[in-house]
């Protein structure tokens, strides 16, 4: 069967191996780094906001492994829309509650890929994501405010989800996880010793419209082929002095 026709039926597919040991420290590194320049900040929500500046991100987003794999669901004229490491700390790390993508995403035609680039080992103990395979096939649901626990979201999907029908998406450090925006997932809490990190990255067709009154969209990056209908963030410059140093940092000099 082809990775096409997989995530058509599931609305999920599993690439192994994507990106080389070296890089994938720099972004265990990194996190570490972001960690320790915004303490206030739960490593959870290392999203835009504290990426759209930051040069090795850019590198990492724009890595042709990724946008290789990404060509394969949204075509060869590729965008990011928004980027995010989500970081559960050992013991404490929250969990993301059950939700649909689309649900929250402001484009039009919802026409989006999520590569989720795993930096740490992801397991069930450590709050590995868990998706219902073909739910991407139902409609949007509505979503609910949760606040009865500590959640990333702080929202979850207004229906039932039936756990059975969950499986656990067990990724080594460098592995990519693919899915629809329609799919309904989660991940339950970090209570384990270890980290689990991974970075969510949200590759869109620049035919696809990032809609809002901000504009250029503070994550919009133009990344490969025709740059299409929206504008697009100017790529970040190293400077050594307020930047993550990696090893390609003169090459964005």
């Amino acid at each position: 069967m082809s990775i096409t026709t997989s995530y058509a039926r599931d609305g999920y597919v599993i690439f192994r191996d994507v990106i080389d040991a070296d890089l994938i420290a720099e972004a265990s590194e990194h996190v570490a780094w972001l960690e320790q320049r915004h303490p206030d900040v739960r490593p959870e929500q290392l999203g835009h906001t504290f990426l759209r500046d930051d040069p090795f991100w850019i590198r990492l987003i724009s890595d042709d492994r990724l946008l290789d794999i990404a060509a394969n669901f949204v075509g060869p004229d590729i965008a990011l829309f928004a980027s995010h490491y989500i970081s559960k700390p050992p013991f404490t790390g929250q969990p993301v509650l059950w939700h649909q993508d689309s649900a929250f995403w402001p484009l039009e035609p919802m026409e989006v890929v999520t590569l989720w680039l795993a930096v740490d080992h992801s397991t069930p103990d450590n709050g590995c994501v868990r998706l219902v395979p073909g739910s991407h096939t139902r409609e949007i649901a509505a979503m609910r405010t949760n606040t009865e626990v500590d959640n990333v979201l702080g929202q979850e999907i207004a229906v039932d989800v039936d756990e059975a029908d969950a499986v656990d998406i067990v990724l080594r450090p460098g592995d990519v996880e693919v899915h629809h925006p329609n799919i309904i997932h989660g991940s339950n809490a970090n209570t384990s010793p270890n980290r689990r990190c991974g970075l969510t990255i949200r590759y869109i067709p620049t035919s696809t419209r990032i809609l809002g009154d901000e504009q250029p969209f503070p994550s919009a990056f133009w990344l490969r082929g025709e740059k299409g209908v929206n504008s697009y963030q100017p790529v970040p410059t190293f400077d050594a002095a307020r930047h993550f140093p990696f090893r390609d940092a003169k090459a964005w000099s």
